[in-house]
């Protein structure tokens, strides 16, 4: 399996990608993708324009988590929340499911997935449930999605996987977190994991690992967002002594590893040790939202200042032109830029973790 594996990645990644008969502007042109609840309890995929407003609302099974949208055409892949078993193909077109993927007898999706640059290929974050080795699912998008294999993740309980911008590289926030669905969401090895952050070929061929100094060995790596100079921006959990927390945000720098921003005891305080999302915004300044504070920090990464912007429940955040965008779990879009918030729109929705930038929008 491995040897045809490589082989297929080889040759599709190298292959350019089908001119595509719609694109994202054919389905109400939206900008991110969320998942989301609606007033009637049901759950749903939207699309979200740059202005707020809702392109599409479309069904989803069961809780969602994050989404993966394709790079040229109208397809989104919603994926459950931890520990689903499924993730939705979806023809935002048409709105309708193209195709449902499950995880593999013993394996669990984490809610979170990427394409490959040319959209061919997709990769799931996933764990396989006896071992606690985290694994990265290899589908093949081109041919409805046929499951060709996984590969190590580098680590234990893979979160969020993003793909270096212009190239095929993939970054993945390995928590160091065991879980197992026979115990629900329980944490099984608190005492001993070690998060780490691994940059892989598409073939799982390990190309760095960054991993947390030992005194830090319980900061969960959950979130990563991507600079276009090869850093970082990384969101932690931490998982020790609430009264003994770090900084849970930082940035991984090439060849220097993970460095933690500045964060006071004022700033920690009232966190709950739980960053929920980041984003990239420009070249200096990142956003980590911290929904059970009701606080965004705006780091600056050239002066090590921070803007502090309160909004309860706010999470899910994503560049856009011009800044940012971020949505909360009272409905609220919000627009960002390096001075502050404003208010885009307000749906009926409650908006879940995490927002999801299409393509270059």
């Amino acid at each position: 399996m491995m040897a045809t594996r490589r082989a297929f990645l080889q040759t599709t990644l190298a292959a350019a990608a089908a001119l595509p008969v719609t694109g994202w502007a054919d389905v109400g042109a939206p900008t991110h993708l969320s998942a989301a609840r609606t007033v009637q309890g049901e759950y749903a995929l939207v699309g979200l324009r740059a202005d707020g407003s809702q392109a599409f609302v479309l069904p989803l099974p069961s809780r969602g988590h994050a989404a993966a949208a394709h790079p040229t055409e109208p397809t989104a892949v919603a994926f459950a929340r931890r520990p689903g078993t499924y993730a939705m193909v979806i023809d935002c077109a048409s709105g309708q499911v193209a195709q449902q993927l499950a995880a593999p007898d013993g394996h669990h999706f984490y809610g979170h997935g990427t394409y490959s640059q040319n959209g061919r290929v997709l990769f799931t974050t996933e764990n396989h449930i006896v071992s606690g080795q985290g694994r990265i699912g290899v589908w093949d998008a081109a041919v409805g999605y046929t499951r060709l294999g996984d590969f190590s993740s580098g680590g234990i309980g893979p979160h969020e996987m993003l793909r270096q911008p212009g190239a095929d590289v993939l970054v993945i926030a390995n928590g160091g977190i065991r879980t197992d669905p026979t115990h629900g969401r329980a944490k099984l090895n608190l005492e001993s994991m070690r998060p780490n952050l691994a940059h892989m070929r598409p073939d799982g061929a390990i190309l760095h690992v960054a991993e947390l100094p030992a005194d830090a060995h319980q900061n969960s790596i959950r979130h990563i967002a991507a600079f276009d100079d090869g850093r970082i921006a990384v969101a932690f959990q931490w998982q020790g002594d609430p009264f003994g927390a770090p900084s849970i945000a930082g940035v991984y720098l090439p060849d220097q590893g993970i460095r933690l921003l500045n964060m006071s005891e004022a700033m920690l305080r009232g966190l709950d040790g739980y960053a929920g999302s980041v984003a990239v915004l420009d070249q200096r300044h990142i956003a980590v939202t911290f929904p059970r504070g009701g606080v965004m920090h705006m780091f600056d990464t050239k002066t090590d200042s921070v803007l502090t912007l309160p909004q309860a429940d706010i999470c899910g955040v994503a560049p856009a032109r011009g800044g940012g965008m971020a949505t909360d779990g009272l409905g609220h879009v919000h627009a960002m830029t390096a001075g502050g918030v404003r208010l885009l729109a307000r749906h009926d929705l409650a908006f879940d973790n995490h927002l999801i930038r299409i393509g270059g929008a």
